[in-house]
């Protein structure tokens, strides 16, 4: 069943769609993180500035420095010890897709510890970017049930793994991590 849902999704994925799916925190709206054109239809569905920036999973982090120039040391003690998901808001932002990039030339980016999360990213070789499953400004859905018609009937793909479940979830923990180690939280 996983092992069905990661082929499919990687499919879509391949050919620059835009998929639903579940993560460690709520369900995400997802495309190849490198595929500006797959991003920007997230923005479009979402109904979202383009200068609102959206974060990216890795399966693991070894893969953070493919993605940031700089990786301060406290992010891998930050990660290990997380007691909830935590995404980190750095600079140096590289090997993206532009569309992901703030401004000031930051990103941010989790590890996920969800099973299918972890086996898609591996199978694809890319992050993927979760964005909340909501039109932008409305709430964010805590399960599948609460996720607005308009963005089911927006993606190419919707994974068929805990539709049903409707144990609430949050979003993650976001930080903003500089390179010499500094950090504040954005979102707790």
């Amino acid at each position: 069943m996983l092992k069905d849902e990661v082929n499919k999704a990687l499919k879509v994925l391949q050919d620059g769609g835009i998929i639903l799916y579940p993560t460690d925190t709520i369900w995400g709206i997802g495309c190849d993180a490198t595929n500006t054109e797959a991003v920007q239809k997230i923005f479009a569905l979402k109904q979202r500035e383009e200068s609102k920036s959206m974060i990216v999973l890795i399966d693991n982090d070894n893969k953070l420095q493919s993605y940031i120039t700089e990786v301060p040391e406290i992010a891998y003690q930050l990660i290990e010890f997380a007691e909830n998901p935590l995404t980190l808001v750095m600079p140096g932002a590289r090997n993206l897709s532009p569309a992901l990039i703030a401004e000031d030339g930051s990103v941010g980016i989790r590890v996920s510890n969800h099973p299918f999360c972890q086996q898609l990213i591996q199978r694809l070789r890319k992050p993927i970017v979760s964005t909340s499953a909501n039109i932008s400004g409305q709430p964010s859905p805590e399960y599948f049930a609460k996720i607005d018609q308009d963005i089911i009937d927006g993606v190419d793909y919707v994974v068929d793994i805990d539709q049903h479940s409707m144990e609430k979830k949050n979003p993650s923990t976001i930080m903003r991590l500089d390179p010499n180690g500094s950090f504040e939280f954005i979102r707790r």
